[in-house]
């Protein structure tokens, strides 16, 4: 198989020739179609997260090998199986299920295989759909997209399944009530596609740029707030009418985590889903009097994928904006992500 792999971490990704794996036991191995860029990849492409104060989680403190293939939003085609592996046929396409644990634990059993305290990740801690192939360990972490463009499938195996079970996490809320996303890059605009699909109806987005925030209310956004400098809080509570009950912050940093905070009304919860790293000092005697949540939110388990792959193939889930690039030009689309000049998502294609 052929692979565009982290080699050195800040390097540009190198295409490599590796063995194609052979499936055993309940394994399936697909060809991959599909990729999503996310901007996980970048962080793992750098090696580390800021955890503020001067501090760094690094990637190899993780568990995480170069080189690496990344990619973690993967649609692929069947085309071999263990022999222990039914309920899929070869030519098959489906979507992966990244977010594997070791498959035999409580949490798995369960299918809550993203709270594994032994995370096997596709385009984590194994390789991904940077790559030609991909091995998926289990039928159950195989969905079927059924007639849905397949670039836009292959997002909520992670962008798609973290906006819903974060959203869900803040749920139930009557329709009026104002729910805040931090952010309107893929994450956010598919946070609004999901958010109209359950039939919300104020949306408030956040972000420092211009064309984000327009695009976040042409998928859907009640008000869009900028993001930037100073008052961010009281831009927020003054677009709400008042302190909100939910805010999702997609972005998670130093700054964006202290506005969001600061906007809660008694009783509100802030989901923190981001990883753009930093740190957030939190009063103590007001979390208790004023029964605030503060709650990380990550990504989502198959029930949650398989659960929102029904509601997008019933037509209610809008698509969010793709550009395709092709599988080739994986370190280009990676750059052009870190340079923020993506709107909705990068999908590298094969062929």
């Amino acid at each position: 198989m052929h692979a565009w792999a982290v080699v050195e971490n800040g390097a540009p990704l190198q295409e490599l020739q590796l063995p194609t794996p052979v499936p055993t036991g309940t394994q399936i191995l697909l060809e991959t179609t599909h990729c999503g860029v996310c901007h996980s990849d970048l962080h793992l492409w750098e090696g580390g997260y800021d955890l503020g104060s001067g501090k760094t989680l690094r990637m190899a403190d993780r568990g995480v090998v170069l080189p690496l293939v990344m990619g973690h939003e993967i649609v692929g085609k069947v085309v071999a199986m263990g022999p222990d592996a039914t309920g899929v046929a070869l030519g098959d396409v489906r979507i992966v299920f990244p977010w594997v644990g070791c498959g035999i634990c409580r949490l798995c059993l369960a299918e809550e295989d993203n709270m594994c305290a032994n995370g096997r990740s596709i385009g984590v801690y194994q390789n991904g759909g940077y790559g030609s192939h991909v091995v998926a360990p289990h039928p159950r972490h195989l969905v079927d997209p059924g007639t849905l463009d397949l670039s836009v499938a292959a997002t909520y195996a992670c962008s798609g399944i973290t906006v819903f079970s974060a959203i869900r996490k803040v749920m139930p809320l009557p329709a009026d009530e104002a729910i805040v996303l931090v952010g309107a890059g893929g994450l956010g605009l598919n946070a609004i596609a999901v958010l109209r699909a359950l039939g919300h109806q104020n949306i408030i987005s956040v972000d420092v740029s211009a064309e984000k925030r327009a695009a976040a209310l042409a998928a859907g956004a009640t008000t869009a707030v900028d993001g930037s400098g100073e008052g961010v809080s009281a831009r927020i509570i003054e677009a709400a009418g008042g302190q909100v009950a939910a805010i999702i912050d997609l972005v998670n940093g130093t700054a964006t985590a202290r506005f969001s905070f600061d906007s809660l009304r008694k009783g509100g919860k802030l989901i923190q889903v981001g990883l753009f790293g930093g740190e957030l000092n939190l009063p103590l005697p007001l979390m208790a009097m004023r029964a605030l949540t503060v709650q990380g939110s990550y990504v989502g388990n198959p029930k949650e994928l398989r659960e929102l792959v029904a509601i997008a193939q019933t037509g209610k889930l809008p698509a969010l904006p793709i550009t395709e690039m092709p599988a080739s030009e994986a370190n280009a689309a990676l750059m052009r992500l870190r340079d923020g000049k993506v709107t909705g998502r990068l999908v590298l294609r094969a062929g």
